[in-house]
């Protein structure tokens, strides 16, 4: 018999959305996600600008795969797709690589100092980053504040 008190895996995206929310309920802590996310978003723009073949390209494969396994993050972590994502990035650009630690600098001073609460990525890695996208471009569109 376990004695884990863990509730199961969520099984979809559009059941994790909700807890997603939940999770961001201060809007200061919506606030640094964006600020987080706008920042990759504008830097990740500037690198595919510089080098659409290669940062471009990377890019699409890294979308692709976690496009591909994206459904896998109902029955465990997909911590090692997401890192694989990164990696393609940082392969093709090293300097992306300041780029992600921006973005989750910024989420993770708002879920350790406003949320108090531990980020979803470390248990659902991608579909945490779908839902800090989904969340961004909701609040883009003057939604969530």
């Amino acid at each position: 018999m376990t004695t884990d008190s863990r509730p199961d895996r969520i099984g979809s995206f559009q059941e994790f959305w909700p807890y997603y929310l939940s999770e961001h309920s201060d809007r200061r802590c919506r606030w640094t996600h964006f600020v987080g996310t706008t920042g990759f978003v504008l830097y990740l723009s500037s690198l595919v600008i510089a080098n659409p073949v290669w940062v471009g390209g990377a890019l699409a494969l890294s979308l692709g795969l976690g496009a591909t396994f994206f459904q896998l993050e109902g029955e465990r972590s997909a911590a090692p797709v997401l890192l694989g994502m990164i990696g393609l990035l940082g392969y093709a650009n090293p300097a992306l690589l300041y780029g992600v630690l921006f973005a989750y600098f910024w989420a993770w001073v708002g879920h350790f100092l406003i949320e108090h609460n531990r980020p979803a990525t470390f248990t659902y890695p991608l579909w945490s980053l779908a839902g800090d996208f989904r969340m961004w471009f909701d609040m883009i569109k003057g939604q969530r504040w």
